[in-house]
């Protein structure tokens, strides 16, 4: 407990170290000198009154937990703040609470640092949010241009999907924001060489790439958002089964049916997806 502040009660002039006036309101606490709503105003603590209610004596208790917070903070050694070490912080708290939990303050509070010295090294919350994204694109393998390329852009495309649930936050930033960070242009690049070194015209590169984006973030954003985990299918299935009549809906019905006996576990595959579209690049015409 911090002895370095010191208060005044109500009626004594002679300040007291805050622990002294801690401790001593805490034996009146315990021995009885505390109504059901507040301190009992004829208790003296130190020759006079330390607190005379009850809301002065949560106020005293706000002010040294939050004093011990600040020496404990002032206690572990920092290392400097950098825009790298706030955006990591800020990774792991969007990553913990999603978007919502992203605020300077508590960003702040996660580095035990005042929120205005954030601005040193970020502009805003927008410019974080760029930064994160920018990290997470980095976490995802980019397509070797000395590799085959089929092999490459699969690879890619499944690294990209591992990234992308460790993140479930990040799909819909990545599709609704212009990224130009570094691992952006780096990632999308590699991307387009890729596929131009395989032959393909810059039209058709941007095509297939778009096609099979569209893939990664579709199945992806489906995969994080299903109601239902894989084990919850049959049952689920089976609850569903008088909405859906073989006499109007057969085939939705046999589905359905296949899913509840165990013959077809109902799991979507992502590389199934995958490989019809890059197989289905072999039948194109390079230019378009």
């Amino acid at each position: 407990m911090p002895n370095s502040v010191s208060i005044t009660c109500q009626s004594c002039p002679h300040p007291q170290p805050l622990s002294q006036a801690w401790e001593r309101g805490a034996r009146a606490v315990g021995s009885g000198g505390v109504r059901a709503r507040g301190f009992d105003r004829k208790r003296r603590v130190c020759g006079a009154d330390l607190v005379s209610d009850g809301d002065n004596f949560d106020r005293l208790m706000r002010t040294t937990n939050e004093m011990a917070k600040t020496n404990n903070l002032a206690a572990v050694p920092q290392s400097p703040l950098s825009r790298e070490r706030v955006l990591r912080a800020a990774l792991q708290l969007v990553d913990e609470g999603g978007i919502a939990a992203l605020s300077m303050r508590k960003l702040a509070q996660s580095l035990g640092v005042q929120a205005m010295s954030l601005y040193n090294h970020v502009a805003n919350k927008d410019d974080i949010l760029d930064g994160i994204v920018d990290i997470v694109i980095g976490e995802i393998e980019v397509p070797d241009l000395t590799t085959d390329w089929k092999t490459a852009m699969r690879r890619r495309a499944i690294s990209a999907h591992q990234v992308l649930l460790r993140h479930p936050w990040a799909t819909l930033e990545i599709v609704s924001r212009v990224n130009v960070g570094e691992s952006m242009l780096r990632y999308t690049n590699a991307t387009l060489g890729c596929l131009v070194e395989a032959g393909f015209s810059f039209e058709m590169v941007d095509r297939i790439w778009n096609a099979i984006d569209s893939h990664i973030y579709g199945f992806t954003l489906q995969e994080l958002k299903f109601p239902f985990a894989p084990d919850e299918y049959a049952a689920t299935a089976q609850n569903f089964l008088p909405m859906i009549p073989i006499d109007k809906y057969p085939y939705i019905h046999l589905l359905t049916q296949q899913i509840i006996d165990g013959s077809y576990d109902g799991v979507h595959n992502f590389e199934f997806g995958l490989d019809l579209l890059l197989n289905s690049l072999d039948r194109l015409p390079k230019n378009g």
